[in-house]
């Protein structure tokens, strides 16, 4: 009866152990809490995500509501500055989280009246705020509809389409990645609303590229691969955009690579299934795609193929001033 007894007494204790682990610390208050309990209350999210405009015009939940002394000791007023007026505090909710690694993204809904603009938020492993953007701002235009993906490859596209007084249908696209050394979302593509060409930015072309595979390999303007270095030894940083067969085909990777080899580096990266092969020669790269590697490209086309390498301009020696007469 004791040995009952006792095992009941333990079974209690870990389910209220259990219990109380699970309760979400509230966000309401105005008593301080921990980073880890800020992010905790949290609502995971599944990827691919989509938020779109009408979803973020829903009238907000008061169980998501986080007090502005609580929001504020985590995250700065001034990612509201561009969108809201100054002086004014709107409400914000949480709508949910993205576990990146041992990163997260969080996404939250800034309130002022009619007006509702929902942020992603980055903190890095340390628990940091490392960076913010607009994720969605509803306009008042009923010919527009808006949403935003972030993708399972963590790349946040933001789309707008038109319906134009002819009937016919405008589209626009922003692509973005966020970037820790920087630690700011920086724009890789865009796509005018406006039947304008779609300019393509490489998010690593300002990187540092002394390491001897470093550098541009290009097909054309919109297939080529860029490689730079990285502060880890035996690792390359790079990123891939390919557009071929007149936007059939559409590819884009951007990350780290571990030389296996002299002249091969791999690209592996946890909860990413893609492996991809990436091989060097003095004037050129080749690709091949090892495993699968589909979030990163539509279905008609994989990483593949060699680009040679772009010949870098060498600079021109200074001229030698001419010594002056003794």
């Amino acid at each position: 009866m004791v040995h009952v007894i006792r095992a009941l007494l333990i079974v209690l204790t870990i389910s209220v152990f259990a219990e109380c682990k699970q309760k979400k610390v509230s966000m309401k208050g105005d008593e301080p809490v921990k980073v880890s309990d800020f992010i905790e209350a949290f609502e995971t999210l599944p990827l691919p995500f989509r938020l779109t405009d009408s979803s973020v015009n829903k009238k907000e939940k008061d169980s998501s509501l986080i007090s502005h002394k609580i929001f504020n000791q985590f995250v700065p007023d001034s990612i509201f500055h561009k969108t809201f007026d100054k002086g004014i505090t709107p409400k914000v909710y949480s709508i949910g989280k993205i576990a990146i690694d041992k990163e997260n993204y969080l996404i939250v809904k800034a309130v002022q009246d009619k007006k509702k603009v929902a942020y992603l938020l980055t903190f890095n492993k340390d628990n940091a705020f490392t960076g913010a953007m607009v994720l969605l701002a509803p306009d008042q235009n009923p010919a527009t509809q808006q949403n935003s993906v972030i993708e399972k490859n963590f790349t946040i596209t933001k789309s707008v389409q038109r319906r134009n007084t002819d009937g016919s249908i405008s589209d626009g696209k922003d692509a973005y990645v966020f970037n820790n050394e920087a630690k700011t979302f920086m724009l890789i593509m865009t796509d005018a609303l406006d039947d304008k060409p779609a300019e393509v930015i490489n998010p690593i072309d300002t990187f540092a590229r002394k390491n001897k595979f470093s550098g541009d390999y290009i097909k054309s303007k919109t297939d080529y691969v860029s490689v730079r270095d990285t502060r880890k030894p035996g690792r390359i940083l790079f990123f891939i955009h390919s557009e071929k067969n007149n936007g059939e085909c559409t590819a884009e990777l951007k990350g780290e690579a571990s030389l296996t080899s002299p002249t091969l580096a791999v690209y592996r990266a946890g909860g990413d299934p893609c492996v991809l092969q990436l091989s060097f020669t003095t004037s050129s790269v080749s690709l091949k795609e090892v495993e699968g590697c589909g979030s990163h490209r539509g279905l008609r086309c994989l990483f593949e193929g060699n680009y040679p390498k772009k010949k870098e301009a060498k600079s021109k020696p200074a001229k030698k001033k001419p010594a002056s007469p003794k």
